[in-house]
C-alpha cells in the first residue's frame, strides 16, 4: 500500500505485512531502523515524498505516530541514517556529509570548518549533517534551526586540544549571580542559541579530550526548543556534559556519559523535559534540574521526567538545585539505580536524592518513586534555606508537597535530613515504603549539641555536622508522613534512628527501626505537635521506643503499637505533662 499521509496508516496496518512509502517514481532503500531520520531529515515544507520505505506492519505501527504525525510535520527526533545513505548522502538531498565539505577525521587535521559549513548549508533549509566513521577533531561549531547531527558508527567529534579553537565567552549585558560554567554557553564544543528543532544522535562519540575540570562543555544549548539527543556517548568533559538554558520540549535518551569531571545533564530554567534510559557517570552532580539567574530574569523548571537511569557520582545523582531562584514544579524521578565508585572518585556519593531551595525558589509537585542506591553517603536530602543568590534580601522560599517512595538504600554513612529554617517550614512531604540501611558506629557523647540552623549556608547532607541520630532528621517541617519506613543498622549505633524537631501535623505509621546500642530511644519528638504513631513495632534489643520532649509538644497519640519488645514504651522528660499523650490499643514492654 502507498502512504501519502498520516491518514492511511490504520489502512495500511489492517491490510498489508509491508508499507511502501514513495513519490515521483524515485526508489531508495532504507534500513528499517532509518525511518525516523529519513522522514525527519527535512522540515515538511521540504518534504517532497522522493523516498520509499519499506518496513513491516509491526514497526510501522511502532514509529507512525512519531515519525508520521499529522501532515507529516517537522518531528523533533530525526535520529538515524542508513548505511547507503552515510555512503552515498547524494540520495537524499537533506543530507549532508562532513566529509564532503572538506573534513578529513583523522583525528590530526583540525575539521572545524568544514563540520560548520556542511552545519550552514543544511540550516539552509533543514536536514542532516553526518559523520562516518572517523575522528574529527574540532572547536566550537554552531547548529542551525531544523539541522540534525548524526554520529554513525566508528565516528568520534573530539574537542581540540587548543583553547582558541573556542568561542570565548559570550557578553552578557546583566549579573548571573552564578559561576562560569552556569552562566556561559557559547565556550563550547556544540553550541546554539534560539533554535528549535535541532537534533544530536547516533551511534558516535563526542570526546571532551581532557583530563581534568575546566574547558569548554561538550553540548550547550540556550534559548532553544524542540531538541532531541540520543544514542551518543560523552566521555572526558571537563565542564557540564550537556547543559540546557531556558529550553523548552528537551528529550534526551540512551545517552551514555563516561568520566564527567563536572555535572552530567543540566536542565536550568527549563520546560517539558525528558531525560530517559542514560549512563551517567560524573565526579560532580550526575543529573541536576536548576533555576539559576543565568537568562537575566527568573524562569521556572518545570514538567521534567528522568527515568531507567544509571548514575554514580562523587555528588548528588538526582538533584534540584543548588541553583534555586526560579521555581520548580512538576518533576518526576524515577526508576534509576545509584552507586558509589570509590576506585574513582574516593568516595561514594553524597547524596542519592536531593531537594533544594535556597534562593527563594518555590518547589510544588515532586515525585521520586523505585530508586535503589549503593554507599550513598545519604539517600535523601530536602532543604529549604536562606542562601538568597540574586535576592537583594535573602528570603526563604517554599518546599512543598514532595513524594518519596520505593527507596532501597544501603551502605549510607549519614542520616537522611529534611530541614526548613525558623519562620519558612518544609512540607508537606510524603516518605513511603523506604528501606535504608546505615553503616552506623555513631557515639551519644555528642547527643546535646545543638544543632546549627546554618540559614545561609551552601545545602549540603554533611552542613550539620553530627546529627544526632542515624536513620531520619526532620526539623521545621509542617506536615509530614512516614509510612512503612524501615531503619536498619549494619553496625552499631549509640544514636536514636529518627529525630523529629520542631515538626507538626506528623504522621509516624509502620516504623520499623533498628535500636541503638545503649539506652537511648527509638524515636525522639522534641517540640513537635499534632503527631500520631501507629503501627510501629519495637525491635528486640529496644530499650526505650520514643521520648517526648520540650515545651511545645503537644497533641500526641500512640495507637495500636507493638512495644512488647521494649523495655519503655514512651518515656518523657520532667518537663512534659501527661496531658499531652493519648495512648490506646498499644501492646505493651514484657516485664
Amino acid at each position: 500500500m502507498r502512504i501519502r499521509s498520516a491518514e492511511d496508516t490504520t489502512k495500511a496496518a489492517a491490510q498489508d505485512d509491508v508499507v511502501e512509502i514513495a513519490e515521483d517514481g524515485i526508489v531508495q532503500e532504507v534500513q528499517l531502523w532509518a525511518l525516523d531520520a529519513v522522514l525527519c531529515s527535512a522540515p515538511s515544507s521540504r518534504f517532497d515524498w522522493r523516498t520509499s520505505v519499506t518496513i513491516t506492519r509491526k514497526d510501522f505501527l511502532l514509529r507512525s505516530a512519531a515519525a508520521l504525525g499529522p501532515g507529516l510535520a517537522w518531528a523533533a527526533h530525526p535520529t538515524t541514517l542508513s548505511a547507503r545513505e552515510a555512503e552515498h548522502p547524494a540520495a537524499n538531498p537533506a543530507v549532508f556529509n562532513v566529509l564532503q565539505f572538506g573534513a578529513k577525521g583523522d583525528g590530526k587535521s583540525k575539521d572545524t570548518a568544514a563540520i560548520q559549513a556542511a552545519i550552514d548549508a543544511a540550516g539552509k533549509a533543514g536536514g542532516t549533517v553526518i559523520f562516518p566513521a572517523g575522528n574529527y577533531l574540532s572547536g566550537t561549531v554552531r547548529l542551525k534551526s531544523s539541522v540534525a547531527l548524526y554520529l554513525g558508527p566508528g565516528s568520534t567529534l573530539t574537542a581540540s586540544p587548543d583553547k582558541a579553537d573556542f568561542d570565548v565567552y559570550e557578553k552578557l549585558t546583566y549579573d548571573t549571580f552564578s559561576d562560569e560554567e552556569t552562566s556561559y554557553f557559547h565556550h563550547a564544543l556544540i553550541t546554539g542559541e534560539e533554535l528549535e528543532n535541532i537534533s544530536i544522535s547516533g551511534e558516535g562519540t563526542i570526546e571532551g579530550n581532557r583530563t581534568q575540570r575546566g574547558g569548554p562543555k561538550l553540548i550547550a544549548l540556550k534559548k532553544c526548543r524542540l531538541i532531541s539527543i540520543r544514542g551518543l556517548t560523552l566521555q572526558n568533559a571537563p565542564n557540564y556534559n550537556i547543559s540546557f538554558l531556558g529550553c523548552d520540549y528537551v528529550d534526551v535518551d540512551g545517552v551514555t556519559i563516561f568520566n564527567g569531571y563536572a555535572d552530567g545533564i543540566d536542565p536550568d530554567c527549563c520546560q517539558f523535559v525528558r531525560i530517559a534510559n542514560c549512563y551517567v557517570e560524573t565526579f560532580d552532580d550526575a543529573i541536576v534540574p536548576k533555576t539559576s539567574p543565568s537568562l537575566g530574569y527568573l524562569r521556572a523548571t518545570e514538567n521534567v521526567t528522568v527515568t531507567n537511569c544509571v548514575l554514580t557520582t562523587s555528588c548528588y545523582a538526582l538533584k534540584l538545585g543548588t541553583e534555586s531562584s526560579g521555581d520548580f514544579k512538576n518533576i518526576a524521578f524515577s526508576n534509576c539505580t545509584v552507586f558509589s565508585r570509590r576506585d574513582k572518585w574516593n568516595r561514594g556519593p553524597i547524596g542519592g536524592v536531593a531537594v533544594e531551595s535556597v534562593d527563594g525558589s518555590n518547589i510544588d509537585r515532586v515525585v521520586v518513586s523505585n530508586i535503589a542506591m549503593y554507599d550513598v553517603w545519604a539517600p535523601i536530602f530536602i532543604r529549604l534555606g536562606g542562601r538568597g543568590r540574586a535576592q537583594k534580601t535573602p528570603t526563604p522560599g517554599t518546599l512543598r508537597n514532595v513524594s518519596i517512595s520505593h527507596i532501597n538504600a544501603t551502605g549510607a554513612s549519614l542520616a537522611s535530613s529534611i530541614t526548613g529554617v525558623p519562620g519558612a517550614d518544609v512540607g508537606p512531604v510524603w516518605i513511603q515504603d523506604v528501606h535504608m540501611s546505615i553503616v552506623g558506629k555513631g557515639s551519644a557523647a555528642r547527643l546535646d549539641r545543638e544543632v546549627p540552623e546554618s540559614v545561609p549556608t551552601y545545602p549540603e547532607a554533611d552542613m550539620f555536622g553530627d546529627l544526632p541520630c542515624y536513620g531520619l532528621y526532620c526539623r521545621h517541617v509542617n506536615g509530614l508522613t512516614l509510612d512503612r519506613v524501615d531503619l536498619a543498622l549494619e553496625n552499631p549505633d549509640e544514636r536514636p534512628a529518627f529525630v523529629a524537631d520542631s515538626v507538626k501535623r506528623l504522621d509516624l505509621l509502620s516504623l520499623r527501626a533498628a535500636p541503638p546500642s545503649g539506652s537511648q530511644p527509638t524515636v525522639v519528638f522534641h517540640d513537635v505537635r499534632q503527631a500520631l504513631v501507629q503501627g510501629a513495632r519495637a525491635l528486640p534489643g529496644t530499650h526505650t521506643f520514643f521520648q517526648l520532649s520540650g515545651s511545645e509538644v503537644r497533641d500526641i497519640r500512640a495507637l495500636a503499637n507493638d512495644f512488647t519488645d521494649a523495655q519503655n514504651a514512651i518515656v518523657r522528660d520532667s518537663d512534659v505533662g501527661t496531658e499531652v499523650l493519648t495512648e490506646q490499643w498499644n501492646l505493651t514492654s514484657r516485664k
